[in-house]
């Protein structure tokens, strides 16, 4: 089991159970999973993970057919049956990119167990790296976002399906951003070969 330490945006040391992997690190070259609800931060940790790493970023919700967003749209929670066929099409897109050489960070909430396991069919060395946080923080953050299709009022729902992942890093989402972007980093053993480019980036 590896541990993994940080650092909080006002400087408290954050206790080891907070930030973890419970695998070893094994440098693989993934894909990787950034998940959590709506509003935790994983479109913009993954697309800065992809950065710093030289790999490729991709959003999930780029994937969403049109109804599915509609429905999120008018707060209707998906149905797994909405779900299936994008987490089939987020697998094929993985398993291609995977075959093709591509170091791949993919944002995505893949909040059930079962959901994580549609993803990573195929591919033996995903991993998943969980932005967790509490849901007061997530609600500030989402009310002042603009121009997402994922309204508050679902995030709830998003909470009530939650299953934690028990083989994922887990990364409190109160640290600052680059030290999260460099303790993932390190965890995985990926050395940083782009620029993350911290100061422009806000987490979404």
């Amino acid at each position: 089991m590896t541990f993994v330490s940080a650092l909080d945006g006002d400087g408290a040391s954050f206790e080891k159970s907070e930030l973890m992997s419970v695998t070893e690190s094994t440098g693989a070259a993934g894909p990787f999973v950034v998940m959590g609800v709506s509003g935790c931060g994983k479109s913009t940790v993954a697309a800065l993970l992809a950065s710093g790493a030289g790999g490729v970023f991709l959003d999930a919700d780029d994937f969403h057919p049109a109804e599915n967003k509609a429905k999120m749209a008018a707060s209707i929670p998906l149905t797994d049956e909405d779900r299936w066929p994008w987490l089939d099409a987020l697998n094929v897109e993985l398993r291609a990119r995977s075959e093709g050489g591509q170091t791949v960070f993919l944002a995505c909430s893949a909040l059930r167990e079962v959901y994580r396991s549609r993803l990573a069919a195929g591919l033996p060395g995903l991993r998943f790296i969980y932005l967790k946080g509490p849901k007061e923080l997530i609600i500030g953050r989402l009310q002042g976002r603009e121009g997402h299709f994922m309204p508050p009022a679902l995030l709830a729902s998003q909470f009530a399906i939650l299953e934690e992942p028990a083989d994922a890093i887990v990364v409190p989402i109160e640290m600052l951003l680059e030290e999260m972007v460099r303790v993932i980093l390190a965890e995985l053993s990926l050395p940083e070969e782009g620029s993350a480019g911290f100061g422009a980036a806000a987490v979404t």
